[in-house]
């Protein structure tokens, strides 16, 4: 079984007063806010998009599987 590479980003600074082309690269990596991690193929697309924004980004190459990641929210309603 073949081990693929893929790129974990995760955005570590905000965005606000930033250019609007940093903003809409962030957001084609599918980060939306501080904290938030994506797991992206390796192809040289990505690795272009991470390179125009790495100022706030933090980014590791991983090899294998990418983690079955769910993200769980906890809703807190009255009643519930």
């Amino acid at each position: 079984m073949e081990s693929k590479t893929y790129i974990e980003v995760c955005q570590i600074r905000s965005l606000i007063g930033r250019p609007q082309s940093q903003r809409v690269l962030v957001r084609s990596l599918g980060l939306r806010r501080i904290g938030h991690k994506a797991f992206l193929p390796d192809t040289p697309a990505v690795r272009g998009i991470v390179e125009k924004a790495q100022h706030l980004l933090r980014v590791y190459v991983r090899s294998g599987e990418v983690p079955n990641v769910v993200q769980q929210t906890v809703s807190k309603r009255h009643g519930a």
